[in-house]
């Protein structure tokens, strides 16, 4: 614990990050340094974006004792910046393929929010698949809401990676209850256009513009296991 930063705990057992609010450039200030990296990133400064976050994990993981269990409030917006800020650095880890690192982070998560505010479980299934790490990914599946696309695509990848084959159930679960997600993964273009970038930024984007979204999240995972989605063009066309 530093004196410039301490956990308070609240009367629903959780902890808030207090923080001397005196100090305009306080580096516990997760709120102003989340806005930061969310300026930097419109600015094209992606780098200094990821720095921006990860400095900011370190900051947070300073502050958590080794020897508690620690959840902090939701309800406290210092508190929920910096979960945020923890889940946009894995993220940025997980983009360029760091399965530990961004897994690590995403299970600190998960101790620090057991409800999963920000869905982290499904992310961290996605980085337990890419790392071959099947018995921890067995553990999180279940975590994973079944109303939830990333559950089918789980489902036919972990199948996939472990015998070669998809389930001809989950596959026909993909096609009906997502269709447009399925046929997002299966065109062969994904273009980020203007009225796709309009659509996500609108209060209620389409399925499909949520499809082309979840694509382009994963879509690095696909450039490294490129069978997936031949498996899907594959199965798909019987």
């Amino acid at each position: 614990m530093t004196k410039e930063a301490r956990l308070s705990p609240t009367a629903d057992q959780t902890y808030e990050i207090l923080f001397d609010r005196r100090n305009p450039a306080s580096r516990y200030d997760f709120r102003r340094i989340l806005d930061l990296s969310y300026r930097q990133e419109e600015q094209g400064d992606a780098e200094a974006a990821c720095n921006t976050r990860y400095a900011a994990f370190q900051d947070l993981y300073a502050l958590i004792p080794d020897d508690e269990e620690i959840e902090l409030s939701w309800e406290d917006d210092n508190s929920q910046a910096a979960l945020m800020l923890l889940d946009c650095s894995a993220i940025d880890h997980f983009l360029i393929g760091d399965w530990e690192m961004c897994a690590g982070m995403w299970e600190l998560l998960l101790e620090l929010d057991p409800e999963d505010h920000l869905e982290a479980s499904a992310r961290l299934a996605y980085a337990y698949l890419a790392a071959g790490d099947y018995e921890s990914f067995d553990e999180v599946i279940n975590d994973v809401s079944d109303k939830h696309v990333d559950k089918v695509i789980l489902a036919l990848w972990s199948e996939q990676r472990r015998t070669g084959r998809m389930s001809d159930g989950d596959l026909l679960r993909f096609k009906r209850r997502f269709g447009p997600y399925y046929d997002e993964f299966v065109a062969d273009e994904h273009p980020v256009t203007d009225g796709y970038v309009a659509d996500i930024r609108s209060g209620h984007p389409s399925r499909e513009s949520l499809a082309r979204e979840l694509w382009l999240q994963t879509e690095h995972l696909w450039r490294l296991f490129p069978d997936f989605i031949e498996g899907l063009k594959s199965v798909g066309n019987r």
